[in-house]
């Protein structure tokens, strides 16, 4: 059989080491940025960013679209993209003072509306590190580690199984929002490195795991037990792959309202120093 059992040593450490590597190179690019600092007087907590909302729908979207949405006149202001002006006093002296030369207006809106306004876009931006998030870290911890059993497939701080993402900067790379979908609702598309796949070999053994690369000759595959596999695919009589991620979606119902939302706030303080 051409297929290699790497045993959890020489390979199993390179693949470890490789996981980290790409993220602490994300990590590099990430910390390149400046911090974003808010110095909005009014905070952002939950009312206030309410309060934003219902301000900027009701006077923003002639131009914007609805909940930050692109408009007919004017970009969203909620896309996942880089902005220009992303400091809470950038986006407030554009919306007090107009954007010359565009056909973004000055404000007559009271400072403390704008400051509002301000706070809601910054959410619509956020990630989940910068968002108030109710809910216990340390009882979240306990539920991660046992109940949702999370770490069994992602590692944290170099904790952990090898079959997910690594969630060490989770909190600074997604939102709250998209942290819950993930949780909550079955995603649509796998992403790549993440694909189930089960195989048969010609000597009859069979591997089921994720495949972290392949091409028209070989497959790479990380089993359950975190071992690598090297396979040939002129060795393989079958290879089957899985129509679903090993990510579960339902911890809404695995979960009591309050176990989920102390998950969430768990999840959202992991940010890598």
């Amino acid at each position: 059989m051409l297929a290699i059992l790497v045993a959890a040593g020489g390979v199993d450490a390179a693949l470890r080491h490789t996981a980290e590597l790409g993220t602490a190179l994300q990590a590099r690019g990430r910390r390149g940025r400046p911090p974003i600092r808010s110095t909005t007087p009014l905070g952002r907590s939950p009312e206030v960013v309410a309060a934003g909302r219902q301000l900027y729908n009701s006077s923003c979207t002639m131009c914007h679209g609805l909940e930050g949405a692109a408009g007919d006149r004017a970009p969203a202001l909620g896309a996942a993209r880089r902005y220009v002006r992303s400091s809470d006093d950038d986006i407030f002296a554009a919306i007090k003072n107009g954007i010359p030369g565009t056909l973004m207006p000055a404000s007559s809106a009271p400072d403390e509306s704008i400051w509002k306004i301000v706070a809601y876009i910054r959410s619509l931006r956020a990630t989940a590190s910068d968002e108030y998030v109710q809910g216990d870290v340390q009882r979240g911890g306990a539920i991660y580690q046992g109940k949702a059993g999370c770490a069994g497939c992602h590692m944290i701080r170099g904790r952990g199984g090898l079959l997910g993402p690594d969630l060490t900067n989770i909190g600074a790379e997604r939102s709250l929002r998209y942290l819950k979908d993930v949780l909550t609702t079955a995603r649509p598309n796998i992403p790549p490195g993440f694909q189930p796949v089960r195989v048969k070999t010609r000597s009859g053994d069979t591997v089921e795991g994720i495949v972290k690369n392949e091409n028209n000759f070989s497959l790479q595959v990380i089993d359950r037990q975190y071992h690598l596999h090297l396979l040939d695919r002129d060795e393989l009589t079958d290879v089957e792959y899985g129509t679903r991620s090993l990510m579960p979606s339902d911890f809404g119902a695995r979960l009591r309202a309050e176990e989920l939302q102390d998950l969430l706030a768990f999840l959202s303080r992991q940010v890598r120093p």
